[in-house]
């Protein structure tokens, strides 16, 4: 949601007067939840959950964070995944799910060369379904101590990374330049394309608006997003994973029961179209779009792309350029069958699968994502 414009889902007088009458509420802060992104590199001294607290700060879809990890052995981690973390509705394939494993291992493997320590990686190593990810072992991952270090000048922008759903400054172009830095950090086997031109921008901006209306639209997906909404501090603390409301405005929201899941559902009500005009903001937006292609769409190739999409989105902060991922096009359940067919025909001319697809601009400075603590992933 865009926070920004949110006040106008029920009546910006009555939530600004309220605030002015309940600040505790409207200031607390979800501190317990935000604490990984303090706590990386600092808590642990064992290489493995050096670079695991790190890596867990990953970008995912919807915030499930959905690994799951295992230290048996002194050099060993095995990554796998949560199945009650999935995402039914809107990634039937656990094909997004599988992109975020993948930012995960980049960042893993990126944190461990800052230590001195290179990764090596056997993905997958028991076979996959392509159909739906299993218990079976994402990736094995083994630490060795390199004899040189050869960190990545990315790991820099760990802490700066968000996935930035604000609207963007439409009187602000992102130059070709920037554009060509950003797109050289796919270096791990995807193909990375960008394009700021104004013919592009505004073909994509018209069916990333149109795809996003489809996911809003459409009862089943739209409700697997908002059961996943945490709304103020509480919920966000309890469960801090899936889309987070926190912040003063929606502390106070919360607090007078004028944000719920059940009214954001409603269709009928001033909270669901007010709230569709406020995310269509964010793609009508755009002033560029990059996207990413693999040659397949193996469980490997999907793990590729996300080790080469977190790396784009490093690559971004460091230019100071706000990214954010459109994914709805790129899902495959049937509602979606006509916008996955058109953005494929516009960007895979040669067959490629486009695994990712976001916008970029310049945008505001946000907080980081909750997240859960490390211990709470590992077996």
């Amino acid at each position: 949601m865009n926070r920004r414009k949110f006040l106008a889902l029920s009546g910006g007088g009555v939530i600004l007067a309220a605030t002015a009458t309940i600040g505790t509420i409207a200031t607390r802060k979800p501190t317990d939840a935000l604490a990984p992104w303090t706590q990386a590199g600092t808590m642990y001294t064992e290489p493995r959950k050096r670079a695991l607290s790190y890596a867990i700060l990953a970008p995912n879809p919807h915030n499930r964070q959905p690994w799951l990890v295992d230290l048996s052995g002194e050099d060993r981690v095995t990554l796998t995944v949560d199945t009650a973390k999935m995402l039914p509705h809107t990634d039937p394939l656990n094909r997004q799910i599988t992109i975020g494993l993948g930012c995960f291992l980049e960042v893993m493997v990126m944190a461990a060369a800052e230590d001195g320590y290179t990764v090596d990686l056997e993905v997958f190593p028991e076979g996959s379904d392509l159909t739906a990810l299993d218990e079976r072992p994402v990736a094995v991952a083994t630490f060795r101590k390199a004899a040189t270090a050869n960190p990545d000048p990315l790991f820099a922008h760990i802490m700066d990374r968000r996935s930035n759903k604000e609207p963007y400054d439409i009187t602000r172009p992102v130059p070709t330049d920037v554009l060509n830095r950003i797109t050289m950090a796919a270096s791990r086997g995807a193909q990375a394309i960008a394009d700021g031109s104004d013919q592009s921008v505004t073909t994509l901006r018209e069916l990333t608006s149109q795809a996003l209306v489809v996911e809003i639209d459409t009862p089943h997906t739209f409700k697997e997003s908002v059961d996943l909404f945490r709304i103020g501090k509480a919920e966000v603390e309890a469960n801090p994973d899936g889309i987070d409301f926190s912040g003063p405005m929606f502390e106070t929201l919360g607090a007078f029961g004028l944000m719920t899941r059940d009214g954001t559902l409603d269709t009928s009500s001033t909270m669901f179209q007010q709230g569709k005009v406020a995310v269509l903001e964010n793609t009508e937006t755009a002033m560029a779009h990059l996207w990413l292609n693999t040659r397949g769409n193996s469980r490997e190739d999907q793990i590729t792309a996300g080790r080469d999409w977190v790396r784009l989105n490093l690559a971004a902060t460091a230019e100071g350029v706000a990214m954010q991922p459109l994914s709805q096009a790129l899902q495959e359940y049937q509602e979606m069958a006509e916008h996955y067919a058109r953005l494929h025909d516009m960007l895979a001319a040669e067959g490629e699968t486009v695994q990712m697809l976001a916008r970029l601009g310049y945008g505001i400075a946000l907080p980081p994502s909750p997240r859960w603590p490390l211990e709470a992933k590992l077996i």
